[in-house]
């Protein structure tokens, strides 16, 4: 089935401002029926319809029954009239159509049965016929029809056969007829009758509306809504009657409804004219749909009857109105049906789906029915369907209203998939109206987590050149899109200088691993040295070098850019090697980093490498400073190391830091004298020219320096002193005579160094000199200090020198004693801590002296090598040694002719250890060793 869409207002009508008047959104949705329709109706016209739940019978002027599926493809077709038919039936079940024609006969057909066809002639054309609503479940197969013969005729089978019982008659044709429940309404030239078949009575009578126009130029319509409303449209004029149902209450407090024909209430609950003629009417809930037909100017003028020839090729389209029971108009469209120009009033009808299940009684149609409406004319069938929310979201696309769609789409109306068709209308919107950055600020509400749909939409974006604007948007995750979509959007930002900015942030902000650096760094390198190289593309394109991996042109970028933390950049990749080209940066940066790292590094950038770039550094920083720093620093960690500059350094020192600058003469050697001392001359630095006068070797002038100009005889004595010249002690005094202060300050601080004497001779008589009184009293009571400060040392040091030979004496006569037991005793180290100590000094004392006794060194008794015997050794500190045997036995012969023939010694009887006494027998009465040779010799004398 082919969609037709909707006009609202007349066809041509160019006139008409949109912007002036709000359109309203229709209320129905309307497409031509397919199938088989536009074959059947190439050869033949439609006539009338009627719609049951599971099919839709369509009656033609030939005669023809046509049974269709919803979709207009023919089931079924009864060659059942030989002229028009003009009305038609179905039962509640849709089990059998009643059917009616111009040739005077009804027929009724079983439609899923082999019962024979029911024909009845009643030899004047019929226009009408209603089925009873249970007519295939009741045996009475009741109906009624009626036509021109202005008879209602009311068909039912009896005993003997079918049987008609005339309802009325009397008032011209029956135009039309209804069954509903056990109520019939019919209409006649005189209006509207409702007759109740179980009561068998005729409840109400409902005049034709004064001034319509006769049924037979436009003919009535009847629809029962419910059990109680009955809808009839006539002309322009629209009435609804409710029949109302009595309740009686009985003992047992139920209820039991009693029809109201008895009482003959009848109610017209609503009653409008409207400007157009209808052509059919149906309820629409609790409003109505209206088909209309929309006469031209000259049938209102003329009338309606008149008009009938001149109308012929020149009708209107016709139109469904939406109206509510107070003629309210809620929606109005035109139909461009077939052929409309040849039709009439009477050509049209309207057809509704039947009210299925529970709401059949109700006037509504049951929860998940739709309704539907059929619009025939002789050549085509419409049908109209009410819009559901995707048709509501459509016609917001469709006037813009985009804003509305989607919220309708959130709101979670219609298929979910919607959100992108939607979101895709609304973003070829947005772009159409050039509105970038709304439609890129919707891309996340709207693409969602589609990934095809963001590298779309990126892509799309990059093709308008406005993909800047959306790259604040894109997703790095959830979902992820490809790396070339990523690329692209980072060398948009780059070739744009309005988005630098933006390129750095992006570039810091997206996970390096979602994209390939490279692209964008190519990029880049072609807008290096061009104007358009700000310093935010500088910095992403070193962010994008350490992404890659190369950290040394990022280490370069930085530099220029002078981050901050560069230091930590160097030290984390270990890029000391690439800070040869950055000197000057990294100084004007931060000269208190740099320096360090230049000194630590000076293997790998030499000192003449950064001098030379510092001095030719631009005049924007201020080089000569950053000289000093790296220069004095260089100089305390190594003084020689940058020796090719020390003249430069001199000059550095006297501009920044003057106070080291005589450290700094005091402790280099490769500086010129000349040059340092012109600098000094040129600055006025008077000590500093003394100091490089005197390595200058121009004592002299170095001396005439301090007195002249510094004025400081301390200073110039201590030069002086330090000269050790004194040819320059009489310069010192030649210079200082004819100034009388300094003649009493010379004195003061010569004593010690020249005779105070000297210089008072030397002074010219007549000189005053100030306080010299006090001058030469303390320079005598000085001098008397002085001479007795030297005798008090002199006495001290021939006191210690006495006290030192003593002792000295003393330890050259001890013995030390070596045997193996003494040894491994040593080197056990038993005894007490105390023994201990003792020990380990005797010890280092003996292996001193054994020392001196090892190799050839023999016994000054026997005279053999001691290495010969195995016997302990006493040594001498007088450097005699003796084998143990040797020494006790010249012991015993001394010592017995002392004591006696009766006197015996073992070598544990004697005495070896220190001791200050110079007896010969300590206080046990045991005799010491003494060197036999020196006892001997000492006794000679």
């Amino acid at each position: 089935m082919t969609p037709i869409p909707s006009e609202n207002g007349v066809d041509g009508d160019d006139e008409r401002e949109e912007d002036d008047e709000k359109e309203e959104e229709p209320r129905l949705k309307y497409q031509r029926m397919g199938g088989s329709i536009p074959n059947l109706l190439s050869s033949d016209a439609a006539s009338c319809i009627a719609v049951a739940e599971r099919m839709i019978s369509l009656g033609t002027v030939d005669g023809t029954i046509h049974i269709l599926d919803f979709l207009g493809n023919q089931v079924k077709q009864f060659m059942a009239h030989t002229a028009a038919v003009n009305d038609l039936s179905f039962d509640v079940e849709g089990e059998y159509i009643g059917s009616c024609s111009e040739d005077g006969t009804v027929v009724i057909n079983s439609l899923f049965t082999d019962e024979k066809v029911l024909k009845f002639e009643y030899h004047r054309p019929m226009k009408a016929i209603a089925l009873d609503p249970g007519y295939s479940r009741k045996t009475s197969k009741r109906y009624v029809a009626g036509g021109l013969a202005g008879q209602l005729c009311f068909n039912s089978k009896k005993w003997l056969g079918y049987r008609d019982q005339v309802l009325h008659s009397g008032e011209g044709p029956i135009h039309a007829v209804k069954w509903r429940t056990s109520l019939i309404a019919w209409a006649t030239d005189a209006g509207v009758k409702v007759y109740d078949v179980a009561t068998d009575q005729i409840i109400t009578f409902i005049e034709r509306p004064r001034g319509s126009l006769h049924p037979e130029l436009l003919l009535p319509h009847l629809v029962w809504q419910d059990d109680t409303l009955l809808v009839i449209g006539w002309g322009t004029f629209v009435k609804i009657a409710s029949i109302r149902a009595n309740e009686k209450k009985v003992v047992n407090g139920t209820f039991r409804h009693v029809p109201m024909s008895s009482l003959n209430q009848v109610d017209i609950v609503a009653s409008f004219q409207t400007t157009y003629y209808i052509s059919g009417i149906a309820p629409f809930g609790d409003s109505l749909v209206v088909l209309a037909y929309i006469p031209v100017e000259e049938d209102e003028e003329k009338g309606f009857s008149t008009a009938m020839s001149s109308r012929q090729g020149n009708a209107q389209r016709p139109e469904v109105h939406v109206v509510t029971w107070n003629n309210d108009e809620l929606a109005t469209d035109t139909l461009p049906v077939h052929r409309f120009e040849q039709c009439k009033a009477k050509d049209y009808s309207l057809a509704h789906a039947p009210f299925s299940g529970s709401s059949y009684a109700g006037g509504q149609w049951a929860a998940g029915d739709e309704p539907l409406y059929y619009v025939v004319s002789p050549k085509d069938v419409v049908i109209a369907k009410p819009r559901d929310t995707e048709d509501h979201i459509a016609w917001l696309l469709e006037h813009g209203w985009h804003e509305k769609a989607l919220e309708a789409v959130e709101a979670g109306q219609g298929r979910s998939e919607l959100i992108d068709e939607v979101g895709s209308s609304y973003l070829d919107h947005l772009i159409v109206e050039r509105k970038y950055g709304e439609a890129a600020s919707l891309c996340p509400k709207l693409l969602r987590g589609s990934a095809p749909a963001w590298e779309r939409w990126v892509f799309h974006f990059a093709h308008l050149r406005q993909l800047p604007v959306l790259i604040p948007y894109m997703p790095t995750e959830n979902p992820r899109l490809r790396d070339t979509a990523y690329e692209a959007a980072l060398v948009a930002l780059a070739t744009n200088m309005s988005f630098h900015k933006d390129l750095l942030s992006t570039v810091k902000s997206w996970p390096p691993v979602i994209y390939s650096a490279l692209p964008v760094i190519s990029a880049i390198d072609s807008q290096l040295n061009t104007s358009s190289m700000t310093d935010a593309l500088k910095e992403a394109l070193a962010e994008l070098y350490v992404i890659n991996g190369q950290y040394e042109k990022a280490f370069s970028l930085y530099a220029d850019l002078m981050k901050p933390d560069i230091f930590d950049f160097i030290e984390k990749h270990d890029l000391h090697d690439a800070i040869r080209e950055k000197v000057v940066q990294l100084m004007m940066l931060d000269c208190k980093c740099t320096v360090p790292l230049l000194i630590q590094n000076k293997d790998l950038i030499s000192p003449p490498d950064v001098v030379s770039q510092l001095l030719n550094a631009s005049n924007k920083c201020d080089s000569k400073y950053f000289l000093h720093l790296y220069l004095h620093a260089l100089f305390e960690v190594n003084p020689h190391a940058g020796k090719d500059f020390h003249d430069m350094q001199i000059e550095l020192y006297a501009d920044y830091d003057l106070k080291m600058l005589l450290p700094f003469l005091r402790s280099s050697q490769h500086y010129t004298l000349e040059k340092a001392y012109d600098i000094c001359v040129k600055k006025d630095l008077l000590r500093e020219q003394v100091f490089i006068l005197g390595r200058m070797g121009n004592t002299k002038r170095a001396l005439a320096v301090i007195v002249n100009k510094l004025g400081d005889v301390e200073e110039a004595v201590e030069f002086v002193t330090m000269q050790h010249d004194d040819d320059l002690w009489e310069e010192l005094i030649k210079q200082c005579l004819h100034k009388p202060e300094m003649v009493g300050v010379l004195l003061e601080h010569t004593v010690g160094n020249l005779d105070p004497l000297y210089i008072v001779n030397m002074v010219p008589n007549g000189l005053e000199i100030p306080r010299l009184r006090d001058r030469l009293v303390k320079i005598i009571t000085d001098y008397r200090t002085e001479t007795s400060l030297r005798h008090g040392c002199n006495d001290i040091l021939k006191t210690d020198s006495v006290n030192l030979l003593v002792k000295y004496y003393k330890e050259a006569r001890r013995a030390l004693c070596f045997s193996k037991e003494e040894e491994a005793r040593v080197k056990r180290g038993d005894g007490s801590g105390d023994s201990q100590a003792i020990w380990r000094t005797e010890g280092a004392r003996a292996m001193e002296a054994k020392s001196k006794t090892r190799g050839d060194t023999r016994c000054c008794m026997c005279f053999d090598p001691f290495f010969i015997r195995d016997v302990a050794v006493a040594v001498f500190f007088c450097c005699h040694a003796y084998h143990m045997s040797c020494l006790m036995d010249s012991m015993h012969t001394v010592v017995s002719g002392k004591k006696g023939s009766g006197a015996t010694s073992r070598m544990s009887d004697y005495d070896y250890n220190s001791n200050d006494e110079d007896d010969e027998e300590n206080d046990s009465g045991v005799p010491r060793l003494r060197c036999i040779l020196c006892t001997t010799a000492a006794s000679l004398r």
